[in-house]
């Protein structure tokens, strides 16, 4: 790529980076457990794309009232914290679950049983959950719920409604889990990667009491999926005594990456203009919709958070939400020399890539055509990354530590 508006393109870059650490797993532990310190020996579960960082605060900042731990994170994010031979570390699958997933699902049950009766549990639960660790109910195995998490991932639903199917398929999932915690007190930490940081979505709910009506299905599922969904135990009715010991609290979410966001802006000397709004829907009207505002926009950041989402044809190419809505919003900017946008995830990926999502200019079109690309073919083909990368606006951070959804940003100068 040329030196198309390369000053502004590091200037969001920046923005993105230091927003990701600030609200990095790590750093939000030990924060709440400077404020909120347990009075007895912990043993501490983390679960979730962020689990790795979180159990590395919760070691740092509970040092020898820190008993033992157990990590439940995707594949290739294991870190420093798996170093500390006190702490056990798994991964698993995800988007889609896997084998390993399974090994998970039975090997918490068992740690579980383990810990003392004297301890208290601190449970952390960050986005990916749902996926990570997963316990079936017999006769149930890996390849139906490879099937059900396909359907949903295709489907074009929100997360909230994904949630509520993987939710009816799980032994441990709607508050489930509350019944193998054998009345120990437990704090249930959460890090929200859904719109309304509602604790019933945030991972499945695995601790989170479900009253009946939260976990009905009001839309059309296939005739396979009903008959699964009849094979598991109801969830514990709110009222169960399981859930007498637990405390849950929601400690960071979108809300506070949009802030942190426009504290960077300010740092940096940028005016900025937080949308209230979490936004939801289709990546590709999103996209085209933050594109028209930016082009009409006064100069200064404008910042975004939310969760988009794609509805895949049959034969999907490569990329996720975020490189949609990037390249619907460059179709948007094109031409232009005064508008950028970088719409990523906070947790380093975005759909199955290894991608966080994009960074897109007013020659970002024009950069992927003189490749052999067309945006619009691109964009229905769900192959938005392949564009962006002959474009050169792919973003890759790696794992980040954290997950409170996605994170856009523009930038009119």
């Amino acid at each position: 790529m040329d030196d198309f508006g390369s000053e502004q393109r590091q200037r969001l870059l920046a923005v993105y980076r230091t927003t990701i650490d600030a609200v990095a797993g790590d750093r939000v532990v030990r924060d709440y457990l400077e404020k909120a310190p347990p009075a007895a020996a912990c043993v501490v579960v983390a679960i979730g794309k962020a689990a790795e960082r979180m159990m590395k605060g919760a070691a740092d900042a509970l040092d020898d009232r820190f008993q033992k731990g157990l990590v439940i994170t995707k594949h290739d994010h294991l870190g420093a914290a798996c170093d500390d031979p006190r702490v056990e570390c798994l991964s698993a699958g995800h988007p889609v679950p896997d084998e390993a997933s399974l090994r998970a699902g039975r090997r918490l049950l068992e740690f579980l049983a383990e810990v003392p009766r004297r301890s208290e549990l601190l449970f952390f639960v960050s986005g990916g959950t749902s996926a990570l660790v997963e316990v079936l109910p017999e006769g149930v195995g890996l390849a139906e719920l490879e099937r059900a998490t396909g359907w949903l991932l295709g489907s074009g639903k929100d997360i909230e409604a994904v949630n509520r199917v993987r939710k009816g398929l799980s032994c441990i999932k709607a508050g489930r889990l509350a019944r193998y915690l054998a009345v120990r007190h437990t704090r249930n930490l959460m890090m929200s990667d859904v719109p309304g940081d509602d604790p019933m979505v945030i991972g499945s709910g695995l601790l989170v009491p479900h009253p009946p009506e939260a976990l009905e299905i009001d839309f059309e599922i296939p005739g396979w999926l009903e008959e699964l969904l009849g094979r598991v135990p109801k969830a514990p009715n709110p009222a169960d005594p399981c859930f007498a010991p637990l405390e849950t609290r929601v400690l960071i979410g979108n809300r506070n990456a949009c802030e942190a966001a426009a504290a960077e802006a300010a740092r940096a000397g940028l005016e900025s203009r937080v949308d209230e709004r979490v936004f939801t829907g289709d990546a590709l009207e999103m996209g085209r919709r933050f594109g028209k505002q930016l082009t009409g926009a006064e100069p200064g950041l404008y910042i975004w958070g939310g969760e988009s989402t794609v509805e895949l044809p049959d034969d999907p190419g490569r990329g996720g939400r975020n490189q949609a809505l990037a390249l619907a919003a460059a179709t948007e900017l094109a031409g232009r020399n005064d508008v950028f946008l970088l719409a990523a995830g906070t947790d380093g990926t975005d759909g199955p890539t290894n991608d966080a999502g994009a960074l897109v200019d007013g020659g970002t079109v024009q950069r992927g055509q003189e490749e052999g690309f067309d945006p619009d073919e691109a964009l229905r083909r769900a192959d938005s990354g392949s564009f962006l990368e002959a474009s050169g606006d792919l973003i890759h951070t790696g794992p980040t530590g954290t997950n409170v959804m996605d994170l856009v940003l523009g930038l009119k100068v």
